[in-house]
């Protein structure tokens, strides 16, 4: 089992984000200490509020009075809710804070249950309560917890918990604050890169993107980093957050030095040298772009290119895993640049289908051969042909002949029906 304690001066944000999981039906209050009861049983923020009051208007001094503590169990552990409160409330009494006001959430968000305990670090009497090797001493509980109950130890998690940290950000999966702060809290740590630019793309690995914003604030001028989720497709999804959420080291100051940092550090010739040639000779024997990628892929080297809605490619950067380092195409040499590059991939696709085209013409042609001739009958038997066209030509002589005889036979039948019929009109006259 895993705790994290954290202190802050915002009581009224603790209470507010934990409820908010419980109105959404991610989260149940599970137990509470000392907390003012309501006649109908149901609690607001501003109600759970009231009952840390007292405790913390008997001392004005200490600034960070909010106790916002989160215990882990391993998601292997089988743990029942009882049993969950009873490992709360020991934890609670031998980190000194028993006899203080407390409420404990049960988060169901994600697959991980845990659960968050609210409390103030401020005694009825005003008395800061002490929290000299506060670490150590909640490691040493956890651990005696997870003897008590059963629970696997933390430390076989430990190549687990590393293991997590660079896996991409799933926004089906929940607890999406945690799972973008697993990532910037640490990247900078391991992967060097000179601009925002660069950044991005490495931040693309992991679906997130980032993006500097400016803003003014009281008549000051503002600055500042979003953070925002990625679908499969690269659009954003969910609502953005603020750096400052994950702490002064995740910020844009941080960041900007971070890059200064990356700057001198990265002009080394020898550093990207390894890259050039592993690039170039993958160029060498690979013709398209997907089997291009595939293959840096297999190498420990991504490839991020960037492209415009109608598919025309304006961006390219190399990730190298094995240096921890991250190069624009154009900073490695121009004919790693997105132009030559795309320059490069046309051509071949040109080439490849005229080629296609070449192999389906022959293929065409070899089916014409291969097909039966009509070929003129041997000269022996040239009778043969030239008595079927003496009779369809006679059949046609027939046919002309046969129509103007019967035009004449009918032409010559109505003269002698008409000069019968002249002859009948003269007797009757006589």
């Amino acid at each position: 089992m895993i705790a994290k304690i954290g202190r802050s001066s915002n009581l009224y944000g603790a209470l507010a984000y934990n409820y908010t999981k419980v109105e959404k039906g991610n989260g149940t209050i599970l137990h509470t200490n000392k907390i003012i009861e309501s006649a109908d049983g149901l609690y607001t923020v501003s109600k759970l509020a009231q009952s840390f009051e007292t405790y913390l208007s008997v001392n004005r001094n200490t600034e960070k009075h909010t106790l916002h503590i989160s215990l882990n169990p391993n998601p292997k552990d089988s743990v029942t809710d009882e049993i969950l409160i009873q490992m709360a409330e020991e934890y609670m009494q031998k980190m000194g804070y028993g006899k203080q006001p407390f409420i404990l959430f049960k988060h169901t968000d994600i697959e991980r249950s845990h659960i968050h305990i609210v409390s103030v670090a401020v005694d009825e009497n005003g008395r800061k309560i002490s929290d000299r090797f506060e670490k150590k001493r909640s490691m040493e509980i956890c651990r005696d917890l997870e003897k008590k109950y059963g629970l696997l130890p933390a430390t076989e998690n430990a190549q687990n918990k590393v293991e997590m940290i660079f896996k991409p950000v799933d926004y089906e999966a929940g607890d999406c604050k945690n799972q973008i702060a697993s990532i910037i809290r640490h990247l900078p740590k391991y992967y060097r890169f000179r601009t925002l630019g660069e950044y991005n793309a490495l931040l693309s690995l992991f679906n997130l993107t980032t993006e500097k914003v400016e803003g003014e604030w009281e008549g000051k001028l503002q600055k500042g980093l979003l953070y925002c989720i990625l679908d499969k497709d690269g659009h954003k999804v969910g609502h953005p957050y603020k750096a400052s959420l994950f702490g002064k080291n995740s910020g844009l100051p941080a960041l900007e030095k971070h890059l200064l940092k990356c700057r001198e550090n990265m002009n080394d010739e020898n550093l990207k040298s390894h890259l050039k040639e592993v690039i170039a000779n993958t160029l060498e024997l690979i013709g398209t772009e997907n089997d291009f990628k595939n293959s840096l892929i297999r190498q420990g080297i991504n490839t991020v290119i960037r492209k415009n809605n109608s598919g025309m490619m304006y961006g390219i950067t190399f990730i190298d895993h094995t240096s921890k380092t991250v190069w624009n195409g154009s900073s490695l040499g121009k004919e790693f640049s997105s132009n030559a590059l795309r320059d490069r991939w046309m051509y071949q696709n040109v080439q490849e289908k005229k080629s296609l085209m070449k192999k389906e013409n022959k293929s065409a042609e070899r089916k014409n051969s291969l097909a039966p001739s009509l070929e003129k009958p041997h000269l022996l038997f040239d009778f043969l042909d030239n008595q079927q066209k003496s009779i369809q030509s006679e059949d046609g002589i027939f046919e002309s002949i046969g129509g103007l005889l019967s035009f004449q036979s009918e032409a010559n039948h109505k003269e002698q029906e008409f000069a019968y019929r002249m002859r009948k009109k003269r007797k009757r006259g006589r």
